[in-house]
C-alpha cells in the first residue's frame, strides 16, 4: 500500500521533505495538506522520500471502451505493473477550436480514477504533439488553419494554443486532484515528445521553444516532476528519459547527473502499417532488454505498449492499422499474451526481490570474459546483495564463474541472482505458460444474412462540382479532416484522328498523387485504384481506359488512410492529385493537369450519415450486389452469445469503412498484401459495449468491390493453454518468495528444487481437457505439438489427473513422474501439455487447484 493512501500523510509528509533536505535531492515540490511529495535523485524518482522501483505499461483510453478499463488495469497490476501510462490526445478532446469532448472513450478523468481505486500510480504525457501513431500526431486540424503557424517550434501562434491546451488539461486533472501533490495517482508528466531531432531541424528555433516548453511546464505547478523522452539535455528540473527497445545499451543516461534513468518507452512489438508482414518482439529479448536497463541503474520502465487497443475511426495516422500493437502482454481484446504477460511479470516480482539492493547498493561492474559480466549492487554492511550475469553473445551459451561458482548463462540473456549467489530469473528460461488465440465461427454470420446495398449514386461530372480551379487542389485543405473522400473531375474532348488507328492500342491514363489512395472512373466505367505506401505516400496510378469520340469525363476518388504523425513542418503535409495526364494518343500524351478540375468533398453516403440509423432512412436501399465498387452495404445480426470479444473477419472485401451502430470500427484493406501474399489485417475488433442484444445494423462503405455475404462473425479465446519445460534446467531456477524482508527459498530448505510447470485459466474457466502431454523430447509450439522419440504414455494420465476440473494446477517436472527414460537416445528431459479451459458447467462444484504427485 501507497504511503499516499494511508490515513498518516501530513506526519509522513513532513518527514519526507526533511528526508530529501537530508539527502541533497535533485528536486522537492511543495506538499498539499493531503498529498504525495515526487521527488528524484539519480538512482530514483523518491515517493514522500523514499526510492520506488516503477514498472509501467501503456494503456490509452480513447483505444478501447471504457468498460474494458477495469479488467485492462487489473491485469496490468496482476502482471506486476505499479504504474499505467496514458497520452492526452488532444485532436480528440478539442475537435473543433473551443468545443471540447471529454465523454466515454475521451474520459481521462474517470481512467485516472479507475488507476487510483487500483491502487496504481499513473503517468501522463499530456504533449500536446503525441505522435502515437495517432493522426496528425494528437494535433488538432484547426490548428493549421491558424495564419503563420509553425508547428513545434519558436512561434508565437503555436506556442500560445499550446500552453491554453496544457493548462486546460493541467486544470481538468486538478480540479480531480489526481496529481500525487493532490493525494492522485499522477507522479510524473511529460511535456512535448521526442523532440530532439526536431530541434537538430529547427536549430536556435529549436532550443528556444524546448526551453520555454519546460518553462511552461513547470509554471503549471503540478507538484510532480515533468519529463521530456528523447531529449538528452531536457531543460532545467525537467528529467529526459530514453524511447527504444534497448536503453539499457543505447542510452548514456542524463546528461545532468542528478536525474535519473527512465525508460518511456519499451516497445513490447512493433506497430504495423497496411502492406506489413506479421512481426512481433520475443518475451525473452524483452526480458533481457529490462534486466540490462536495471542492471546499468534504470529504475523505471514503460512496456509501450502493454495494451493496445484499436484505432477506432479515422483515428489512425497515415497507413497505420486498426488494430494497435496486436503483440503487447495484452492483445488488442484484451486477453493475456503468453508467454508474454508472464514472462514479465516472474521478471517484475524478481526485480522487487532486489530493491534494497537496487536502490540503496553501491554499483560495481565485473569483466567476466568477451562480452561477459557482471553488474552487482550490494549494500555490504547489512548483506544485501544483487548481481545481473549477462552473455551478450547472439550464438554461445556460457558457463561462467562467478565468486567461486560456475553459472550456465544461455546466449543473449541476463541471470539475477537475487542474494549474488542463487539465480531466481534467466530471461531465456521462461517459466509461464504458452497460449494461443483461436478464433470461432458463430451462428449470427448465417442467421438474417441479407445485405443490401446504396450506390454511391452517379459518378460525378465536372459540372457538378462547386469547388473548380485550374489545378487541381490539395485534398487536406478540402477536407479539413472531416472525410477521407475527395473527388476530382474534369472534362476533355478528343476527334476522330486523336484516337489510336489500331484497335488494339488502349490509351492510359496516369494520375500522380501525394497520397495516399484513388479509385479512377471514365465515362462512368471502373478504370482502377491504385496506392502509396507508408514509406512512399506518392504514386502514380496508371491503367489503361477507353475513350471516345467527342467529350470525355474522368472522375477520380482520391482518398487519405489519415494525417501524418510525426516530423518537421507537419502543417505542410501535403495530399491528393497533383498531375493527371493521357498516354497513348495519336497525338502524343495529353496533359490535363491545367485542364481545369471540379472538386466534391465526402461522400453522398457520409453527408446524409447512412451509416447512423437516423441517416440510412434517408436512402434507398436495394438487394446487394456483389463487386460493386463505390458501394455501401448493410446488414442486422445479433450479437453473439457469451462474453468473448466479437471479430468480423473482412477477408472477402476489398478497401473501406466499417461501422457498427453508427460507430466507426476503423478502416479496412484487404486488397493491399504483404510479401507473404496475405492482407496485413482482415480480423477486426467489435467491443461488445458497441453491440446490443438484438438487431444490430453493419454498415460498410466498400471502395474496390467484395463479396459481403461472406463476411464472418466470430468470437475470440485464448483458451489453448501450453506449458514446455525441461528438467535439465542449466539455471538451477528455484521458485522464490519474500518472507520477514528476506529471501528464502519454498519449502525452506535452500537446495536444488525440481522444476514444476503451472497452467491456468483465465478467470471463470477450467481445464476441460488436456488435448497433449508428453516427458521426453517432444516438439513444436502450442497448439502444434508433435512426439519425440522417447515419449512417455503415462504423461497423458499425470496430467489429466492434475488437471481436469481445476482452473490451475501444477505439474512436476521429472522423469521419476511420468517414467521417463533419462538415458533415451535424444530425450531433452522435457514436458510438453496443452490444455483446453472452458466455462464451468452450471451447478459443477469448485475444486481448489491441484498438483500432480
Amino acid at each position: 500500500m501507497r504511503d499516499s493512501m494511508s490515513g498518516h500523510r501530513a506526519r509522513l509528509a513532513a518527514l519526507a521533505v526533511a528526508l530529501m533536505m537530508a539527502s541533497g535531492a535533485a528536486a522537492a515540490w511543495e506538499l498539499t495538506k493531503k498529498g504525495t511529495v515526487i521527488s528524484y535523485d539519480r538512482r530514483s524518482l523518491m515517493v514522500d522520500g523514499r526510492r520506488e522501483i516503477f514498472f509501467s505499461g501503456s494503456i490509452h483510453y480513447p483505444r478501447s471502451p471504457p468498460d474494458m478499463w477495469p479488467d485492462l488495469i487489473a491485469k496490468a497490476k496482476e502482471g506486476g505493473l505499479n504504474v499505467i501510462e496514458s497520452y492526452v490526445f488532444w485532436n480528440i478532446h478539442e475537435p473543433e477550436k473551443g468545443v471540447l469532448n471529454f465523454e466515454g472513450r475521451y474520459d481521462m478523468v474517470k481512467f485516472f480514477k479507475m488507476i487510483q481505486d487500483n491502487d496504481m500510480y499513473a503517468i501522463v504525457r499530456i504533449g500536446p504533439f503525441i505522435q502515437a501513431e495517432w493522426n496528425h500526431g494528437g494535433l488538432p486540424y484547426w490548428l493549421r488553419e491558424i495564419p503563420d503557424i509553425v508547428f513545434r517550434t519558436n512561434n508565437e501562434p503555436f506556442k500560445s494554443h499550446m500552453e491554453k491546451f496544457v493548462n486546460l488539461i493541467v486544470k481538468k486533472l486538478k480540479d480531480a486532484n489526481l496529481f500525487a501533490s493532490q493525494g492522485g495517482p499522477i507522479i510524473l508528466a511529460q511535456i512535448e515528445n521526442e523532440y530532439q531531432h526536431l530541434e537538430a531541424a529547427f536549430k536556435e528555433e529549436g532550443t528556444k521553444y524546448i526551453n520555454w516548453a519546460a518553462k511552461m511546464a513547470e509554471a503549471t505547478s503540478t507538484g510532480v516532476p515533468w519529463i521530456m523522452c528523447k531529449q538528452t539535455k531536457a531543460p532545467g528540473e525537467v528529467i529526459p528519459t530514453c524511447n527504444g527497445r534497448n536503453c539499457g545499451d543505447t542510452w548514456p543516461g542524463p546528461t545532468n547527473k542528478t536525474k535519473p534513468l527512465l525508460w518511456t518507452e519499451n516497445w513490447t512489438a512493433q506497430y504495423r502499417v497496411f502492406g506489413d508482414p506479421p512481426s512481433q518482439r520475443s518475451a525473452e529479448d524483452i526480458a533481457f532488454a529490462v534486466a540490462r536497463f536495471f542492471s546499468v541503474g534504470g529504475t523505471m520502465t514503460n512496456y509501450y505498449m502493454y495494451h493496445g487497443g484499436t484505432n477506432f475511426g479515422r483515428t489512425a495516422a497515415a497507413f497505420v492499422m486498426p488494430k494497435y500493437y496486436d503483440e503487447a502482454p495484452l492483445d488488442e481484446f484484451g486477453l493475456y499474451k503468453e508467454p508474454k504477460w508472464g514472462h514479465l511479470r516472474d521478471l517484475h516480482q524478481a526485480l522487487k526481490l532486489c530493491k534494497k539492493a537496487l536502490l540503496w547498493g553501491t554499483m560495481s561492474t565485473q569483466p567476466l570474459g568477451k562480452q561477459l559480466e557482471a553488474r552487482v549492487f550490494e549494500v555490504k554492511d547489512q548483506n544485501v546483495c544483487v548481481a545481473f550475469l549477462s552473455n551478450h553473445n547472439t550464438k554461445d551459451d556460457v558457463t561462467l564463474t562467478f565468486r567461486g561458482q560456475p553459472y550456465f548463462v544461455p546466449r543473449h540473456s541476463i541471470s539475477i541472482l537475487a542474494d549474488c549467489k542463487t539465480v531466481v530469473f534467466s530471461t531465456q528460461h521462461v517459466n509461464s505458460q504458452h497460449n494461443q488465440r483461436t478464433f470461432h465461427f458463430t451462428d449470427q454470420t448465417v442467421q438474417n444474412n441479407v445485405w443490401q446495398m446504396f450506390d454511391e449514386e452517379k459518378i460525378p461530372k465536372y459540372k457538378q462540382a462547386k469547388i473548380r480551379t485550374r489545378k487541381p487542389e490539395e485534398l487536406y485543405n478540402l477536407t479539413k479532416d472531416k472525410t477521407d473522400y475527395v473527388w476530382y473531375t474534369s472534362s476533355f474532348k478528343l476527334e476522330s484522328d486523336d484516337m489510336p488507328f489500331r484497335r488494339d492500342i488502349r490509351p492510359v491514363l496516369e494520375v500522380n498523387s501525394h497520397g495516399h489512395a484513388s479509385v479512377a472512373f471514365v465515362n462512368n466505367a471502373f478504370v482502377g485504384c491504385g496506392h502509396g505506401t507508408k514509406m512512399n505516400k506518392a504514386f502514380m496510378l496508371q491503367k489503361p481506359m477507353d475513350l471516345k469520340k467527342g467529350v470525355n469525363h474522368i472522375a477520380v476518388l482520391a482518398s487519405t488512410l489519415g494525417m501524418m504523425d510525426s516530423g518537421a513542418y507537419l502543417e505542410h503535409r501535403e495530399a491528393g492529385i497533383d498531375r493527371v495526364q493521357i498516354t497513348g494518343l495519336n497525338a502524343g500524351t495529353l496533359d490535363l493537369t491545367n485542364n481545369g478540375w471540379g472538386h466534391i468533398v465526402s461522400l453522398v453516403g457520409e453527408q446524409k450519415e447512412i451509416y447512423t440509423e437516423k441517416g440510412m432512412g434517408t436512402v434507398a436501399w436495394k438487394p446487394a450486389v456483389n463487386d460493386k465498387p463505390l458501394t455501401w452495404y448493410k446488414r442486422n445480426f445479433d450479437m453473439p452469445s457469451g462474453d468473448d470479444p466479437v471479430v468480423l473477419d473482412l477477408s472477402p472485401m476489398g478497401k473501406g469503412m466499417m461501422f457498427v451502430n453508427g460507430e466507426g470500427i476503423g478502416r479496412y484493406w484487404i486488397s493491399y498484401k504483404h510479401a507473404l501474399g496475405r492482407p496485413s489485417q482482415q480480423l477486426y475488433h467489435v467491443p461488445r459495449s458497441f453491440l446490443r442484444e438484438k438487431n444490430n445494423v453493419l454498415v460498410l462503405f466498400e471502395e474496390e468491390g467484395g463479396h459481403p455475404e461472406a463476411i464472418m462473425i466470430l468470437t475470440v479465446k485464448r483458451d489453448n493453454i501450453c506449458t514446455f519445460m525441461s528438467e535439465k534446467n542449466p539455471a538451477h531456477i528455484k521458485n522464490w518468495q519474500r518472507q520477514d524482508s528476506q529471501i528464502t527459498a519454498k519449502g525452506g530448505g535452500g537446495g536444488d528444487l525440481k522444476p514444476q510447470a503451472t497452467l491456468s485459466c483465465p478467470p471463470k474457466k477450467v481445464i476441460q481437457q488436456v488435448v497433449f502431454a508428453s516427458f521426453g523430447n517432444p516438439q513444436g509450439i502450442c497448439g502444434n505439438y508433435t512426439l519425440g522419440n522417447c515419449h512417455t504414455p503415462r504423461a497423458h494420465e499425470v496430467a489429466e489427473k492434475a488437471c481436469l476440473g481445476q482452473r490451475t494446477c501444477t505439474l512436476p517436472v521429472s522423469a521419476d513422474a511420468y517414467g521417463g527414460d533419462l538415458k533415451c537416445p535424444g530425450t531433452t528431459a522435457t514436458l510438453a501439455v496443452q490444455a483446453k479451459c472452458s466455462k464451468r458447467a452450471p451447478g459443477a462444484p469448485g475444486a481448489p487447484a491441484a498438483a500432480a504427485q
